[in-house]
């Protein structure tokens, strides 16, 4: 493999932006894939993969390189090296690269790579929070698994397409898919693609979303005609599940308490032609007050770390601090606290975090139901989602039953 200067120059740039100035990864890629519009497939691949990679691998890169943040541009430099040495790529003679120590390089990824923080490149505290969380054994090979590259996968909006009549049409399309086993709306790319390109993504025929995150909505058992309420929608990926399960009949109240987000689900969802979704501002109690005893179904997807979809964000490694997490918890209870209370008797209620940690899941689950508010609940199941048995990201889900009065 030959390096391109200006490809290369694109991929220093973007490390220097998101270690420096704290851009998010997607960001960064997505500025750099605008640099030169010559550029085909291949040269987009090379700069989005490269990025990705030295941001995955950052702590054990930096290690070998002996470079620490704030990185000067000689460091970014040293850290390309040690990426282009551990994977076969020849270097070339360019004044910013200078002599590189390869036979070094290789020993101490040899040395490094039998201690999981340098191996697996993550912060002596995220090792230590998740192996006592997880016990060593499930943390060694959950954070294997969520070092991997994510897959594409593709949500069918049954609103407007069957699964295999999307199949056929992105293959028209050149664009390869495959079933998903027990995912009934899934399809994953074997190879990856800009999907957002296609006629059948203009058409909203699909939407990209990881297959655990396609069993929250599921997991709620909506059906037509219900009052259902997404009380941390976002950008909606799952408040367009619910509305797709529900065919479009009943009403989806979706809410947030970033307007900018649901501006962008209003954009979604007249894409998938999705009729039944309110949008609704928590910029006060008012909205959650005048919902109390009224959803028929209420879904919190709860702010959470993250830490099951690592390999979709790899840079959140380096971004999540502890004292998020244990901040995160409290925001956590209270939503559950809140929030429960717009489920009607007789009404269900799903808990999820796209989290990996016990106190991010089941105890937070717990003491809800040992407090005061969720004491007119009964706890129906659960489902605990790791990489490494699904392949993809890690998710936790609870059903909770709201008692007759």
């Amino acid at each position: 493999m030959r390096l391109h200067r200006n490809l290369t120059f694109a991929v220093i740039d973007s490390i220097r932006d998101i270690f420096n100035e704290g851009v998010y990864a997607d960001k960064a890629v997505e500025k750099a894939l605008k640099r030169d519009k010559r550029w085909g497939a291949r040269d987009r691949k090379f700069v989005a993969e490269t990025i990705y990679d030295i941001v995955r691998w950052n702590r054990l890169y930096a290690e070998i390189a002996e470079v620490k943040v704030p990185y000067d541009r000689d460091n970014i430099w040293r850290l390309f090296s040690v990426w282009c040495i551990l994977r076969g790529i020849a270097l070339p003679d360019w004044n910013q690269i200078g002599d590189v120590p390869e036979r070094r390089i290789k020993g101490r990824f040899a040395e490094l790579s039998k201690t999981r923080k340098f191996r697996e490149s993550i912060p002596d505290w995220m090792d230590e929070l998740c192996e006592k969380e997880l016990g060593n054994e499930v943390w060694t090979k959950e954070i294997a698994a969520l070092n991997e590259q994510a897959k594409v996968i593709l949500r069918t909006n049954t609103l407007n397409i069957s699964k295999e009549l999307l199949q056929k049409k992105l293959r028209a399309e050149n664009v390869i898919t495959e079933f998903v086993p027990n995912h009934p709306d899934a399809l994953v790319l074997p190879e990856r693609a800009n999907v957002f390109k296609t006629e059948a993504f203009h058409n909203g025929f699909f939407e990209v979303q990881d297959a655990s995150s396609q069993l929250v909505a599921a997991y709620l058992d909506v059906k037509p005609g219900m009052k259902v309420v997404d009380t941390c929608a976002g950008a909606g990926g799952k408040t367009l599940h619910l509305s797709a399960l529900m065919k479009n009949k009943g009403q989806v109240i979706a809410m947030d308490i970033y307007e900018s987000k649901l501006r962008k689900l209003k954009v979604r969802a007249k894409r998938n032609k999705a009729h039944n979704i309110d949008l609704r501002v928590i910029d006060s109690t008012k909205p959650i007050k005048k919902l109390h005893g009224k959803a028929d179904r209420v879904l919190i997807d709860a702010p959470c770390s993250g830490l099951g979809v690592i390999r979709r964000n790899p840079d959140s490694k380096w971004k999540l601090q502890p004292e998020f997490i244990d901040n995160i918890k409290k925001v956590q209870q209270d939503v559950l606290q809140q929030y429960s209370k717009m489920v009607k008797p007789g009404g269900k209620m799903v808990y999820a975090t796209c989290s990996i940690l016990p106190s991010e899941n089941q105890d937070q689950v717990n003491n809800f139901l040992t407090s005061e508010a969720g004491k007119d609940f009964t706890f129906v199941k659960d489902k605990k989602v790791l990489a490494q048995i699904s392949g993809f990201d890690g998710f936790y889900m609870a059903l909770l039953e709201k008692k007759q009065a």
